[in-house]
């Protein structure tokens, strides 16, 4: 039994007519009958009842009717999703974030997804820069975003935009844009950072800040969570330097002063990744960073 004998029959359970029934489906009438025939033979049963006049369902073809026509409808819903997952619109895919494009590049990038791939499903995890590799390497993660590019050859990064740090303060904190001149008037101040002891590029430019004024920071408290370090400086506990896209949050009680030195952001996936869904996501990817770096 073929597919295309039961399209036929389906075909012919609508006409009950041989002839419009081949004109229909683009063979001759004779071609259908022996198709019809075949089909019947091989079921051992009658489908149709026909005589000169007339074509009508026999109570078994009644019953194929309706559940092949159900099986159709199932098998082309299969075809066009496999189609969907060929192209690279259906299906999942694990995006790794720092904390700081939650409020401000995360968002855009998202809703673009949502309008151009809106059978794509999205997971979002949130590994530091210690198992941020491992994660991409593990098939914990298929795609992510951070401060740095990778290192190891097995994945691929590329540099989407730069933004200026910026220098948080508590709102009642007596630094504002207007008076603030230099990071060296910050010498006794109590920071809350990230910790200064990992290897990785953000901290390497926070320690190049920090000599550059010929200081070493008081760090009070150490966390690599920015949602974490905008409640702590909200609380009087201390100050931090944070990428700016951090002022796209709604946390309270804290104010923002635009620094002159710059954070990156990277994309990194497997090189030997194929998947269609990640070639279509890094093209989105590409296309929202264009306004970031319009922005920078």
């Amino acid at each position: 039994m073929e597919l295309q004998q039961i399209k036929y029959f389906l075909e012919l359970c609508q006409e009950l007519h041989f002839g419009n029934t081949s004109e229909k489906v683009f063979i001759t009438q004779s071609a259908l009958s022996r198709q019809i025939k075949a089909l019947e033979e091989e079921l051992g049963l009658t489908l149709f009842e026909r005589n000169k006049r007339n074509v009508k369902l026999t109570v078994a073809g009644k019953f194929l009717k309706e559940h092949w026509q159900q099986l159709l409808t199932e098998i082309n819903s299969i075809h066009k999703q496999a189609k969907q997952i060929n192209d690279g619109y259906y299906g999942s895919i694990s995006m790794g974030y720092p904390g700081s494009i939650a409020y401000s590049f995360l968002p855009e990038l998202l809703t673009s997804i949502n309008q151009q791939l809106p059978d794509l499903k999205v997971e979002l995890v949130e590994p530091t820069d210690i198992t941020f590799e491992q994660y991409l390497l593990q098939y914990q993660m298929d795609i992510g975003f951070r401060r740095e590019p990778a290192v190891n050859p097995s994945l691929q990064s590329l540099n989407l935009y730069s933004e200026n740090f910026a220098l948080i303060v508590p709102a009642n904190h007596y630094l504002t844009d207007e008076n603030f001149t230099s990071l060296a008037t910050l010498k006794n101040e109590k920071f809350i950072l990230s910790g200064l002891h990992h290897n990785t590029i953000y901290v390497a430019s926070l320690h190049a800040m920090f000599n550059a004024y010929q200081f070493t920071p008081n760090v009070y408290i150490e966390s690599d969570f920015g949602a974490t370090i905008l409640s702590l400086v909200a609380k009087g506990l201390g100050i931090s330097i944070l990428p700016g896209s951090y002022a796209f949050s709604t946390q309270p009680g804290i104010r923002f002063i635009k620094l002159p030195h710059k954070a990156s952001l990277y994309v990194t996936w497997r090189k030997d990744d194929t998947n269609p869904i990640l070639k279509n996501v890094l093209r989105i990817v590409q296309q929202v960073s264009v306004k970031f770096i319009e922005k920078s």
